[in-house]
């Protein structure tokens, strides 16, 4: 074994022992042991950055920032809500949402797929009074599983893929990995959903304190019914499952300016009318896309959605120029273009409307608006923004659109006719075009600390080969 063997291979080695420490974050460890190799003369120096423009590490960061748009256009949503059933069996429930991130980790990096999931089956177990120590591990695995079917799904077969170009002219294709990925995957996902889940000890579901402080940031909100809406013609009383599955309860129903009497239980929903819902931020923003309602914009109008805008939360304190007036009254607000979504009062049930409602101190406001217009808007109002939360409003009229520009750049990597990260580039574009991703939003959904990870890791890789290592 040479100098420079040896050299590498302890490098490695050190790689491996500090990530198993964990005193250090994993990006700076792999950065470290590039950086040694740089000084010790075993990684050119020329090479040293390699990686981070190596075809992997694009094609990784690519997904990350498209699995993003899939998020933000509601793409993600069309396919988790079949996965809310509370009188579905344990075992089938496992196995479903094993199928769902399977298939989404097949397509986008295991990591983002687990992150879109993990609250839809948190959700699942609250709605079926069961804890959900059983079902986030075996999704955890059902992710890992669904990555090894095709090329995207997981780096390591993109660095494969790579390093299999390079030494015989001759990527793997999309699906190559599909005969043994995907019987794997299968293999795995049938013990999970009939044997593994039985292995994991049931935690008992211990009541978290802060559920009571985040309860009392459920807001009122009027969402209108827009023409067209597939709940128009229904009673009030028909969308309650429907809004129980979203964690939201439907109060009443405002119709020509005015409230109806009581909850309107009974009331046939026609368009233009608008709905008094119950609800967090996120389950409100659900909703919205389940019933294809829309926020309310001017005077009972649908609110017009931009990829610029965002949902915030602000409390009013005693000195804000928003005490004892109502949201109507505030001119600043329609001058800025910032909207009032929703209204927490401490956890009391908000009877008049919300916009009529005059305001008070200790008062939680859901507002609607551009990004960078917040700021000022807080300021100049005297109130103080809530902790971020990374609260976006859904573009559910976007889903299909987004759907259909990833699948084409599946097709168009998988039949040859782009390369692969040329087609996902393409997409990405067309999510900041066609207005589904917000250009702030583009380097945010990146996860830096893997592309790190794999521009330091693959020309350590490639000296490892280069001094025979391999």
């Amino acid at each position: 074994m040479t100098s420079q063997q040896i050299i590498l291979f302890s490098l490695i080695g050190l790689v491996l022992a500090g990530l198993l420490w964990g005193r250090w974050r994993y990006d700076l460890v792999a950065f470290a042991a590039l950086v040694s190799g740089v000084i010790l003369g075993v990684v050119p120096s020329h090479d040293a950055f390699s990686g981070f423009g190596h075809e992997a590490t694009v094609i990784v960061a690519l997904v990350l920032v498209i699995s993003a748009g899939l998020v933000r256009s509601g793409a993600v949503d069309l396919i988790t809500r079949l996965a809310i059933d509370r009188t579905r069996a344990l075992g089938t429930h496992i196995a479903l949402m094993g199928i769902i991130g399977g298939t989404l980790s097949a397509f986008m990096n295991n990591v983002a797929a687990l992150a879109l999931l993990m609250p839809v089956d948190m959700q699942a177990a609250r709605q079926a009074e069961r804890s959900p120590s059983r079902t986030l591990m075996p999704l955890s695995f059902a992710t890992i599983l669904g990555g090894m079917a095709t090329l995207i799904g997981t780096p390591p077969n993109i660095i494969i893929a790579s390093y299999r170009n390079e030494a015989l002219g001759s990527p793997f294709a999309m699906f190559d990995f599909a005969p043994v990925g995907l019987a794997c995957a299968v293999a795995g996902l049938a013990f999970i959903a009939f044997i593994g889940w039985r292995l994991i000890p049931e935690r008992k579901n211990q009541k978290n304190p802060m559920q009571d402080l985040m309860a009392m940031e459920d807001y009122v909100a009027e969402l209108v019914v827009p023409e067209g809406a597939r709940i128009i013609g229904q009673k009030v009383r028909d969308l309650d499952e429907i809004a129980e599955e979203n964690d939201c309860v439907i109060l009443g129903l405002v119709r020509k300016g005015q409230r109806l009497p009581g909850r309107a239980r009974a009331a046939t929903i026609a368009p233009s009318d608008m709905l008094i819902i119950q609800g967090s931020a996120d389950a409100l923003n659900a909703l919205s896309g389940a019933l294809n309602i829309k926020f309310q914009g001017k005077a009972g109008q649908v609110a017009e959605l931009s990829s610029d805008q965002t949902l915030a939360e602000a409390v009013i304190v005693r000195d804000s120029r928003l005490v004892g007036r109502t949201a109507n009254q505030i001119q600043m607000l329609r001058a800025h273009g910032v909207t009032l979504i929703g209204l927490s009062r401490m956890g009391k049930t908000i009877r008049s409307r919300i916009r009529r409602t005059k305001l008070q101190s200790g008062d939680i406001l859901l507002l609607l608006g551009n990004a960078a217009s917040m700021q000022n808007v807080f300021s100049r109002l005297g109130i103080y923004p809530l902790a971020d939360r990374n609260l976006n409003v859904t573009r559910h009229d976007k889903a299909w659109g987004a759907i259909a520009m990833f699948a084409g750049a599946i097709g168009l990597g998988a039949m040859g006719i782009v390369p692969l990260p040329i087609a996902l580039a393409l997409t990405v574009i067309g999510l900041v075009i066609f207005d589904i991703l917000p250009l702030r939003e583009l380097y945010d959904s990146i996860e830096w600390p893997v592309i790190v990870l794999l521009g330091s890791m693959i020309p350590l890789g490639a000296a490892l080969e280069d001094t025979g290592g391999t």
